[in-house]
This record gives C-alpha cells, sequence and structure tokens, in this order.
C-alpha cells in the first residue's frame, strides 16, 4: 500500500484535535489525584521507516488472512483506519511524545536525516512503565503499533492461538523489531508476571477477561482498554482497586472510547 496514503488516512488520529481535557476527570477518581495517563503532545507524525514498515504490515496481514482469520476487515484502507488508527490513536496517549520524547523534538514524515527508532531507543534506561503486554493480541493490534510509535518498550503479545502467534512471529521478524515476545498462552496461566501497561482490545467475554486482564498490572501500573463506551461503567465497576482518567472518544468513531486505569491498591500509593 502506499506510504503517503497511508499518512492521509493516520493523520485524524494523530492529530491533536481529540486530546482529552485533563482538568475533569470522570465520576470516581479520587480529588486532588491526577489522571491515570497525562494529555498526548501536540500532533505528531510518522516517519518514513514507519510507513513502511506499515505497509509491510498490511501486506502480510492480507496474504495471511486469506488461510486464517485474522480480521474480518478485507479492504487496506478500512484496515489502516480501523486497526492501524485505532492502535496509534491509543499510543500516542499512553506514550505522549513517542520516539519525539527521546530525541527531544518531533520530525516530519519527509524530513531528511529522520533517525530510525532502534538509533533512537539506544541507550535508553528501560522503566516499569516500558513492560506492555497486549493481551488476546490477534493480529498484533493494538500492540504492535504501540511498539512502532514507543520502540523503546519491551512488548509482550500473548496470543493463545498458535496460528496467530505464528503470524504476529513473522510480523515481528518482518519488521526488524527487537524487545518483543510472543507468549503462546492463555493470560490465565501466566502467573507471577506483571506489566507496567496491559493493553486490551476487541476480545470475546470481556466480563471474563477483564480480571484476567487486571491481575497482569504491576502495583501503580495501567490498563488500557479500546472499548466500546457503553462498556466503560462496567470496567469501573468491576474493578474498584483502579482509578479511571476521562474516557477519550477515539478518532473517526461514534461509540469506541479509550478508557485508562491505573491500579492503586490497598498496598499501592497513587503517583503520578
Amino acid at each position: 500500500m502506499d506510504s503517503a496514503r497511508i499518512a492521509d488516512l493516520l493523520e485524524p488520529f494523530l492529530r491533536s484535535a481529540n486530546t482529552p481535557d485533563s482538568c475533569h476527570s470522570e465520576p470516581g477518581q479520587r480529588p486532588g489525584e491526577e489522571p491515570a495517563v497525562p494529555s498526548p503532545a501536540s500532533d505528531q507524525r510518522l516517519t518514513t521507516i514507519d510507513l513502511d514498515r506499515i505497509s509491510t504490515y498490511i501486506d502480510l496481514l492480507l496474504r495471511w488472512n486469506a488461510r486464517i482469520n485474522l480480521t474480518a476487515i478485507r479492504d487496506p484502507e478500512a484496515i489502516v483506519t480501523r486497526h492501524f488508527g485505532e492502535s496509534f490513536f491509543a499510543a500516542r496517549h499512553l506514550f505522549p511524545g513517542g520516539r519525539a520524547a527521546l530525541q527531544g523534538r518531533v520530525r516530519r514524515v519527509n524530513e531528511p536525516g529522520a533517525l530510525a527508532p532502534e538509533v533512537l531507543a539506544q541507550g535508553q534506561r528501560p522503566t516499569a512503565n516500558d513492560r506492555v503486554a497486549d493481551l488476546g493480541s490477534g493480529a498484533g493490534f493494538p500492540g504492535l503499533p504501540i511498539k512502532l510509535w514507543a520502540p523503546h518498550i519491551t512488548l509482550t503479545l500473548i496470543e493463545s492461538n498458535q496460528k496467530k502467534a505464528t503470524f504476529l512471529r513473522e510480523v515481528t521478524r518482518a519488521l526488524t523489531l527487537t524487545n518483543v515476545n510472543i507468549e503462546t498462552a492463555r493470560a490465565e496461566d501466566l502467573a507471577g508476571v506483571s506489566f507496567g501497561l496491559v493493553t486490551l482490545r476487541a476480545v470475546e467475554r470481556f466480563a471474563d477477561i477483564l480480571s484476567v486482564a487486571a491481575s497482569l498490572v504491576a502495583p501503580a501500573g495501567r490498563l488500557a482498554l479500546l472499548i466500546g463506551s457503553a462498556q466503560f461503567d462496567q470496567a469501573r465497576a468491576a474493578l474498584p482497586k483502579f482509578t479511571w482518567a476521562e474516557r477519550v472518544p477515539i478518532a473517526q468513531s461514534r461509540s469506541r472510547v479509550l478508557a485508562m486505569g491505573r491500579l492503586y491498591g490497598a498496598e499501592t500509593n497513587p503517583v503520578s
């Protein structure tokens, strides 16, 4: 798929028009606490390398989708907006600045001398927040686009389906991504592991998997849900130890939202 067209399709998801008002909070947020996730930086762009990788990703997804059911969406442009757009929308809220936070400024797609993600990530000291797990990763959304946006993270893709996990390994190799682990296991079986951020999107049995996702979140860690707006109250009621930031309507969607919560249990103290 043409890189320029990909950039055009993703532009609404990367601009600041949907930036939430951090001065407001959802009911249930403790007085005086900061939102669970900071507001994203201003408009940002993907590099030429990113766009080439997305194009490769789409080609692989369409080829594999003819053999195994990775996505019901077959149109390449719809794949960009529905899958990549939503994922990058989440990425820019969860990791404001992306690689710009590493290099100190944003470069536009066609700016000469833009650095590769691997170069930007070199020498960066990892933190607890950099350990990210994508639960029920399927075709790799939102996990792999988040990795493209924030290359310094260590990403674990949790996918119990063997064929889908094989696809994820193929994409990871094709995009030459490092620090990406694929766990071919049920999340319930991953005892004793935790992450600074857990993402969850478009899964069946939402009520059941919600508690499993929460169990993987480290103390003071974050849970990010890409869900229908009607599911937000269900999530908040089911996870009383989480403090929720204001839900963010996803660009170009009537009902999809990004819901972000931080785990504040009896054993943890709120931190910004």
